[in-house]
């Protein structure tokens, strides 16, 4: 695939249908673009060329990284693992407060330096020893034909995935996609409609619905993320209010993350959240009855910790993405027994150090 070549990356997407107005409909996520002859849709990346929809991002990456699988974050699946990432471009929500803006709100294809099949992804991931292959950076939702792809390759050759995005998909597609994904972290990014609206242009039922979808129709286990942004969605009425929706609709077990704003795309008016409102947060969701609740962009070994629910000893210690203390055997505490919902190793591998895979090693 040459990156000059104007059709590399565009395939056949799915999940649309035509209007009798001649317009064809994208029926992927719940924004449901109406397209004319060559318009793409609000996340840029699927366009009607002709009289079809078609991905043009199939096959061409942002970049690859190996992480620890706690930067997504995930906390209980196989924690201390490494984890190969990697996005594309574009994305189907208009976040105000976007941390990876530079990708997921990119224009310009040419930011997409790297290519390669799903094949050698799975392989290089594998050979890698990485665990899982992570759809992340921008929401794998839009690229979903070809995170699906390599999901398939990953899984021929024993590589797991994981999905990190917002949940924004209608019910179809988020029954073919999930069918696919082994584990994912999904942004709850506040828990009203009215921030939905005006911070991401998006809606909140939806994202609910993907995590009741998640919880009760799959087996793929899942982690949420809340971003705290200073007086907008981090009051305690609202935290409260979250966190009892999650203990009713999912249960306790289902880990949650409160995370550190920084200023950022077009909201650098903001100041970051201080580690004593994330903190304040945890308190809250515990007291709603969450078992597993943690602080992340910060330094804050307490948060990052994960404690056994039964006799309340810490098993999984951690300073930021860094495992300091593994105390699990199988998945249960060592010292109770207690059993610790999520996908866990017998023993915690080494320490994992982030770093970028050379286009030379990712490309076919």
């Amino acid at each position: 695939m040459r990156r000059d070549d104007p059709t590399a990356g565009v395939q056949p997407a799915r999940w649309w249908h035509r209007l009798d107005d001649g317009r064809i409909q994208c029926d992927l996520c719940p924004r449901d673009c109406r397209l004319h002859e060559g318009q793409r849709g609000l996340c840029f990346v699927r366009q009607r060329i002709g009289d079809a929809m078609v991905l043009t991002t199939y096959g061409r990456s942002s970049g690859f990284c190996i992480d620890p699988i706690e930067k997504k974050p995930l906390n209980h699946f196989y924690p201390g693992s490494s984890v190969f990432s990697f996005g594309t471009a574009g994305c189907n929500l208009a976040c105000k407060f976007c941390q990876n803006w530079d990708i997921s709100k990119s224009r310009e294809m040419d930011r997409l330096m790297d290519a390669a099949s799903p094949e050698r992804i799975a392989e290089v991931a594998r050979e890698s020893g990485c665990k899982s292959v992570a759809f992340t950076y921008n929401d794998p939702v839009i690229f979903a034909e070809y995170a699906m792809d390599t999901a398939d390759a990953c899984h021929a050759v024993g590589v797991q995935t994981v999905a990190v995005t917002a949940g924004y998909m209608h019910a179809a597609p988020r029954r073919d996609f999930y069918a696919k994904m082994d584990a994912a972290n999904v942004d709850l990014k506040a828990f009203t409609d009215t921030f939905y609206f005006q911070q991401t242009g998006a809606h909140l039922a939806p994202v609910l619905d993907t995590l009741q979808f998640l919880k009760h129709e799959t087996r793929c286990w899942f982690e949420i993320t809340t971003l705290l942004i200073p007086d907008r969605n981090d009051s305690t009425p609202e935290l409260e209010a979250m966190s009892r929706w999650i203990a009713d609709h999912l249960g306790p077990d289902v880990p949650l993350h409160f995370t550190a704003f920084h200023p950022d795309y077009k909201m650098t008016d903001v100041q970051r959240t201080p580690k004593s409102t994330l903190q304040r947060a945890r308190e809250i969701a515990r007291a709603q009855g969450l078992r597993y609740v943690y602080t992340g962009n910060v330094h804050d070994t307490e948060g990052g910790t994960t404690f056994c629910p039964g006799c309340a000893k810490p098993l999984v210690e951690r300073d930021w993405h860094r495992i300091l203390r593994y105390e699990l055997d199988d998945g249960h505490c060592r010292h109770c027994g207690t059993a610790i919902a999520g996908r866990f190793e017998a023993k915690a591998p080494p320490a994992v150090r982030p770093r970028r895979i050379p286009m030379r090693l990712a490309a076919d």
